[in-house]
């Protein structure tokens, strides 16, 4: 049992996928030879203008035909590989839209084009070398391993008078079971070698492939933070609507039993005063924590009375100024927010100021935020030490925004705040 599968494996694996390969190399012969004759005809004409200078008319007919079956043969090669092998090959970038002409000079001008007449007209005659020879490897294996019906086939006149033929065949044949393991080994070695240079000169160059990755990067990060907003705001509902709304009928009973129990011990009484003093702070936590995830005012009204909120729970005064024709996305608007906020908590805990200024205005596709203190200054976003500017820093980086703070000894403090906000 143990010989039987090792045979399977070692002699059914290197079959296994020779036949699409071999076919993917046949249908590839054509294809890679179809510009030859149009570079031969290029040649002729160059080498007529030497005796017929009248020739240069004739010259640029080669190159033209060749850019217009580029195109065709580009169809024919991605055909194949998918119809042959399963494997789409991916595309280039195409020119955006324009007018027609414009759209025709940057298709003639692009690189993409000429990667492809370079694989047709250089590489293409290069493979199809290598597609004869495997094929005539797989041609030279079959007709040798199986010499033996070729020489039954003949009349058996010959087989009697020439018995010497039975050593020669049986080396012949030798020789063609060797070539028949060669064989996939060869198809398969040529068939990497030309998805490569397919993938290279037929597909899209380093530069695009780099700028699709960070796109596809960029909108899934988009993603993420949108569906993370999202959370946010669904934990928000949940407390709002559920823990606090439990909190709060907790502290209503308590203070009735309180008014309306005249009756019970001291100890119960301040049983009663504690637990309802603790549900009060609890319930004031849970505001904290709710405003801190996502403000309902935040949602509901935008960044304007946002921000006028937070200024208003402040002990310095505040000035907040906003100036927005349109909202800007939730994920752009809460970390707009929460900049301000976190930048204003410090101002109060680490500056030293008697006032502070919040200004919020769209310049274009740019949302800009600046939050200015007259405060002592000294602030280090290199050495944000317990002041939260590096976490500001990374969560305005984490879609696409700027971050700067100025802050000089002796103040005063100012952090711009620019987020890219197109739709």
């Amino acid at each position: 049992m143990q010989l039987t599968t090792w045979l399977r494996l070692v002699l059914g694996r290197p079959f296994r996928r020779a036949g699409h390969r071999t076919a993917l190399v046949a249908a590839g012969l054509p294809l890679h030879l179809a510009v030859v004759p149009l570079w031969l005809w290029l040649l002729g004409t160059m080498a007529a203008l030497v005796r017929a200078p009248g020739a240069v008319a004739v010259t640029p007919l080669p190159v033209l035909l060749t850019l217009v079956v580029t195109p065709l043969l580009t169809v024919g090669q991605r055909r194949r590989y998918r119809a042959l092998v399963g494997k789409d090959l991916p595309r280039p970038a195409v020119p955006g839209p324009g007018r027609k002409w414009k759209s025709a000079v940057r298709r003639l001008t692009g690189r993409a084009l000429w990667r492809q007449v370079c694989y047709h007209a250089v590489a293409g005659p290069l493979l199809a070398v290598l597609d004869l020879a495997v094929l005539a490897v797989w041609a030279a294996a079959l007709v040798a391993a199986s010499i033996y019906v070729w020489i039954w086939a003949l009349p058996p006149q010959w087989r009697v008078t020439d018995l010497g033929y039975t050593t020669q065949a049986a080396y012949i044949t030798a020789g063609g079971l060797a070539l028949l393991f060669l064989g996939p080994r060869l198809t398969g070695a040529l068939v990497r070698l030309e998805t490569r240079a397919a993938e290279v000169l037929l597909g899209p160059s380093r530069t695009e492939k780099l700028a699709r990755r960070v796109a596809d990067l960029a909108e899934s990060r988009a993603g993420v933070l949108d569906a993370a907003d999202a959370e946010r705001r669904r934990i928000e509902r949940d407390l709002h609507d559920g823990v606090q709304q439990r909190l709060v009928s907790l502290a209503v009973n308590l203070g009735l039993a309180r008014a309306t129990l005249g009756d019970l011990p001291a100890d119960a009484r301040k049983v009663i005063d504690e637990a309802h003093r603790e549900a009060k702070e609890a319930i004031a936590e849970l505001n904290n924590l709710v405003r801190g995830l996502h403000p309902a005012v935040l949602e509901d009204r935008g960044l304007d009375a946002a921000l006028s909120g937070v200024a208003a729970r402040l002990p310095i005064p505040v000035r907040v100024a906003v100036d927005l024709p349109q909202r800007p996305s939730p994920t752009v608007e809460a970390v707009a927010y929460f900049v301000v906020s976190e930048a204003l908590t410090n101002v109060v805990k680490h500056a030293q100021a008697t006032r502070a200024d919040v200004t919020v205005e769209r310049i274009g596709e740019t949302l800009l935020v600046v939050v200015a203190d007259d405060g002592a200054g000294g602030a280090d976003l290199a050495a944000a030490g317990g002041t939260g500017l590096a976490g500001l820093a990374k969560r305005v980086a984490s879609v696409d925004g700027t971050f700067s703070c100025r802050s000089p000894a002796g103040g005063p403090t100012v952090i711009t705040v620019e987020l890219p906000c197109a739709p």
